[in-house]
């Protein structure tokens, strides 16, 4: 067996056969058993992440929505979609269907992050010398478990932010989804979309863990320790490289959750890809990508320092 892989094996407890009896076995079982309370931390914490996230990141996160959904090619680009959102729909348009994500992202970055964790702590020891597969792994299988209520979130929260009147409701919108297309087609359109956008989460975590790790070395510091710039730093610097690697699947999924309820464009993944590639190329699927990015770093910077300040405050 190739070193690497061998040593990468020998990290996830349940493909170590080699070198764990029945007995230590056991044994590890117990000491890296679930901790409810250890959990129940990082599940708060990530949903103190979540909000700061929404907080910072809304007004971003409406221009990339308007921005992905204008098929009629109205704006020239974020600054022309800012002003013209002001203009004809005041400045707390950029908040519209805040509510909703205030709730529902912490949801899902709470299910990130706790997961996230639970990986590092129980599949891979905690190990301060974790490999960037390793990182990658644990973070994928975070994002993998966020999709399935990550998806169905923001594909209300889309449709509210393309609403020009403002008036819609969330249960409302909820209830007119399900009544039109139903569960699948309706609530969860845009599923497989977000599935594969999680992978993205894996190059989220394990970005900024290298980042943190490199730091612990080379200033000789505990975690507890990095100033709190620095994580924001790092924390930016995360989110920029998640979605330049997911933007693409991110611009799909937005395609399908802002279409016609009435009369669908798309039945599908492919038909979105085929559609945008055929129209505009390549180019097409970076459509509002700038403010994106712009959003990426100080959102995801809010929100690991949310994290981070929340896990030190609870010990």
């Amino acid at each position: 067996m190739d070193k690497e892989l061998q040593s990468f094996v020998e990290e996830i407890p349940f493909l170590n056969y080699a070198e764990v009896t029945p007995s230590t076995a056991t044994h590890e079982h117990e000491e890296h058993k679930r901790d409810p309370i250890r959990i129940a931390k990082d599940v708060f914490a990530g949903t103190m992440g979540g909000v700061a996230q929404v907080l910072v990141g809304q007004p971003f996160d409406t221009a990339k929505v308007r921005l992905q959904s204008d098929a009629l090619g109205k704006y020239s680009g974020m600054l022309d979609v800012s002003r013209t959102l002001v203009k004809n729909e005041g400045v707390r348009a950029f908040y519209k269907g805040t509510m909703a994500p205030l709730v529902g992202v912490g949801v899902c970055v709470s299910i990130q992050f706790a997961v996230n964790e639970y990986m590092k702590r129980v599949v891979f020891h905690n190990k301060p010398d974790l490999s960037s597969l390793q990182y990658w792994i644990a973070g994928t299988c975070a994002g993998f478990a966020n999709s399935v209520v990550a998806s169905p979130i923001e594909n209300i929260r889309s449709k509210l932010q393309m609403s020009v009147s403002g008036n819609m409701r969330t249960v409302e919108l909820i209830k007119e989804i399900y009544s039109k297309a139903g569960f699948c087609h309706g609530i969860m359109r845009g599923y497989t979309a977000t599935l594969i956008r999680g992978m993205g989460t894996g190059i989220y975590f394990m970005t900024f863990e290298k980042l943190v790790a490199h730091d612990m070395r080379t200033h000789k510091l505990e975690r507890k320790e990095i100033p709190g710039w620095r994580m924001c730093l790092y924390g930016g610097i995360a989110g920029n490289c998640m979605w330049a690697a997911s933007y693409p699947v991110d611009f799909v999924k937005t395609k399908l959750q802002t279409d016609s309820l009435d009369t669908p464009k798309y039945r599908g993944m492919k038909d979105v890809v085929v559609a945008v590639y055929k129209a505009r190329g390549v180019a097409g699927f970076f459509k509002g990508f700038v403010p994106t990015m712009l959003r990426a770093a100080p959102a995801n910077a809010a929100t690991f320092y949310a994290f981070e300040l929340t896990i030190r405050a609870l010990g």
